[in-house]
């Protein structure tokens, strides 16, 4: 074994190690002692805070509260620009790691999921970077990992990550600075809540916006049997219950049935259908759309309704199954 292999396999035991400590211990870190030494620092704090914040994104630390303690030290306006610089530097650095360092270990980390990340990039490059920015679906430590497992190029990745994760990074900044002008008995208290309430609104709506815009037009029963018949890739998700699943009205053949009550719970059973087109059938549509909504916010990005749903089916004369599905 060459040198070079044995300098990567303890640069790699090195980062775990360093990552599970950092996890192990993350409840006992003291963030107004972390506070105190940075603002310490005089002129050199705001790139110790960059490389600290960076550091935390690399070992697996919550950012969010470094995120406030960059309004609490520096404002909101060059707070953001800080926090945003560590958030990107470290999703980067992590991002190198797994694709030139721990791609296999990265993989069993992550597990399933990186198909559909994988899938995702695929599909849409950069603007599914910016969509999984602006919408939570995995953890943004574990994120920046596994997408480096991907071939997006890192020019593409960096400015996606740092553009799109800047509402959120406005918003917490403006927080921790509007509550340190609230401790500090500073005035226009009134105003600056309002405004952080509006920016922490924003950012709480954008993924159902964000949702909408990706979700699919309705197919019709008689686009939906030709794409059947045609043997196109097509997923069925059936978001009746089970007792109408195998009801009166029946269900499509090779039709999966999730409840609608149940899709957010057992969303992982859907894995493998990130990136494939996903026909949602009800008795009529009204939980379809509902599951719908629910699935792009949670990044499938080919779901559609199909109109008038079992319903209409039946009314066609079109097969259905009645027996259980085993």
């Amino acid at each position: 074994m060459d040198n070079k292999r044995w300098a990567r396999i303890l640069l790699l035991v090195g980062l775990a190690a360093a990552i599970a400590l950092a996890i192990s211990y993350q409840d006992r870190l003291d963030g107004a002692a972390l506070e105190a030494w940075i603002q310490g620092h005089g002129t050199i704090a705001p790139l110790l805070f960059i490389l600290v914040y960076a550091l935390a994104t690399v070992l697996f630390l919550p950012g969010t509260v470094l995120t406030l303690m960059g309004g609490v030290l520096f404002g909101p306006l060059w707070g953001a620009f800080y926090n945003l610089a560590g958030a990107t530097l470290g999703a980067t650095l992590a991002f190198l790691i797994a694709r030139y360092l721990a791609s296999d270990w990265i993989t069993q980390r992550t597990g399933g999921r990186v198909k559909q990340l994988i899938k995702g990039v695929e599909g849409e490059g950069w603007r599914f970077v910016a969509f999984v920015r602006l919408v939570p679906l995995f953890p943004f430590n574990l994120i920046n990992y596994a997408l480096g497992l991907t071939r997006i190029r890192l020019l593409h990745y960096v400015i996606a990550t740092y553009v799109f994760m800047s509402p959120g990074a406005v918003a917490y900044t403006y927080l921790g600075y509007a509550g340190r002008e609230a401790v500090a008995g500073g005035g226009g208290m009134l105003q600056k809540g309002l405004l952080a309430l509006v920016l922490l609104a924003v950012v709480v709506f954008l993924p159902r916006f964000i949702a909408r815009l990706r979700r699919g037009p309705t197919i019709g029963i008689q686009e939906l049997t030709r794409r059947l018949e045609s043997g196109a890739d097509i997923f069925i998700l059936d978001v009746r219950r089970p007792e109408e699943f195998t009801g009166e009205h029946g269900h499509i053949a090779g039709a999966r049935n999730i409840p609608v009550e149940e899709l957010e719970q057992r969303m992982d059973e859907l894995a493998d259908c990130l990136e494939r087109p996903i026909a949602i059938v009800c008795r009529t549509d009204r939980r379809s759309a509902q599951a719908a909504l629910l699935l792009a916010r949670h990044g499938f990005a080919d779901v559609h309704i199909v109109r008038g749903g079992m319903l209409k089916w039946n009314a066609e004369g079109l097969a259905v199954v009645r027996q259980p599905v085993s």
